[in-house]
């Protein structure tokens, strides 16, 4: 009996997952990409891989993909760059001290470790943190990664299994058990559009459009950042729905260099910098670290989030033949492994160990969303 078979449409990270998990269960896989493999998205994205509590939906995927990545820690080649760093999330004032202890509270019920630390303690943690803060919430657990590496080793995995990688292919179409490129048809007992940001123009009626974001990387300087660090305030940036936001958002690379997000903006795809939204970002990660600003910026650049009106990524099945993994905004690192394992159970006809209806691409989305 011959294997089915399933075409994947991207090849970043989620669809580098897709393609290993579906290899692994006994899919004759082909993963096409215009571009090339971890490119697009993949290549311009921060690689943090961390439990995130915006909704119940989101606490779900990111806590289930956080512990595939630490069961594949110990595999991953030196150039994923794997750093346990761990993250601090600041507060700067009582009210957010309040919110920190209510974070512990909730990661705790549902099995993540976390540890509360007051000023002296984060001065300690973080001695390059301006003074005046009161405290933050310490995740041990979380990680960086480096992302188009990363995407790779999953990819190259995949191949070991029998799964082919084309790229320089351009998708027209991505439909139920066909894709549709400039040359012909591809067909297919299984589509999975995994194309990030350009998903809905492959499949109209998509709920998904880009998102632009900045970042910035420095020059070495190590020992300079010991975790992730970000404001309590990131997520309410990173979820709101106003054309432009930024946020403090650092984290260190296994280089010595530290990288620096975040903005966020809804300027279709417009792929020019934008100087003033840059500089605020930058004004905001010096104003937590003030010593960044001696460091050179080395690069800056845009990348495009996948965002969808929930803020939860589209996973499963939207037609006959057509899975969707996409929609994940900016955290389709962190979730690329458990997004692979909701999908091939959900195309196994197997339970997934978490609930799928929160990420089903067929869902009712708010009015106001």
């Amino acid at each position: 009996m011959s294997r089915p078979e399933a075409i994947i449409v991207g090849a970043g990270i989620v669809g580098a997952a897709c393609a290993e998990a579906l290899a692994r269960e006994g899919w004759r896989v082909r993963v096409l990409d215009a571009g090339y493999v971890g490119g697009g998205t993949t290549a311009a994205a921060m690689g943090h891989l961390v439990v995130m509590d915006d909704s119940e939906a989101q606490f779900a995927l990111t806590a289930l993909s956080r512990r595939l990545w630490e069961d594949r820690a110990g595999g991953l080649p030196a150039d994923c760059e794997d750093d346990p760093c761990g993250s601090l999330w600041v507060a700067v004032d009582d009210d957010e001290m309040q919110h920190v202890h209510a974070k512990a509270r909730y990661y705790s019920e549902r099995g993540v470790a976390v540890e509360v630390l007051d000023a002296p303690a984060l001065r300690e943690a973080e001695p390059e943190l301006r003074p005046g803060l009161v405290g933050a919430l310490r995740v041990p657990g979380d990680r960086v990664v480096y992302p188009p590496n990363a995407a790779r080793f999953l990819l190259a995995e995949a191949v070991d299994r029998g799964a082919e990688v084309r790229e320089g292919v351009r998708v027209i179409a991505a439909e139920g058990g066909r894709v549709v490129c400039p040359d012909g048809v591809l067909e297919a007992d299984l589509v999975v559009n995994a194309a990030g940001p350009r998903a809905a123009e492959l499949t109209p009626g998509l709920p998904i459009e880009p998102r632009k974001g900045h970042l910035v990387i420095t020059g070495r300087a190590p020992g300079f950042l010991r975790h992730q660090v970000a404001e309590l305030g990131y997520l309410k940036s990173a979820h709101t729905q106003n054309r432009e936001s930024v946020a403090f958002n650092v984290q260190p690379r296994k280089t010595g260099q530290v990288l620096i997000g975040s903005s966020r903006e809804f300027v279709g795809w417009d792929p020019a910098q934008n100087p003033v939204v840059r500089a605020r970002m930058m004004a905001r990660a010096c104003a937590f670290l003030p010593r960044l600003a001696e460091l050179p910026a080395l690069r800056a650049w845009v990348g495009f989030r996948p965002a969808t009106p929930d803020k939860l990524p589209l996973v499963g099945k939207w037609e006959e033949g057509l899975y969707v993994a996409a929609g994940h905004e900016g955290l389709g690192v962190t979730t690329a492994t458990g997004t692979a394992q909701l999908l091939a159970d959900l195309v196994g006809g197997r339970q997934p160990p978490i609930e799928a209806a929160p990420y089903d691409p067929r869902r009712s989305f708010p009015a106001h969303a």
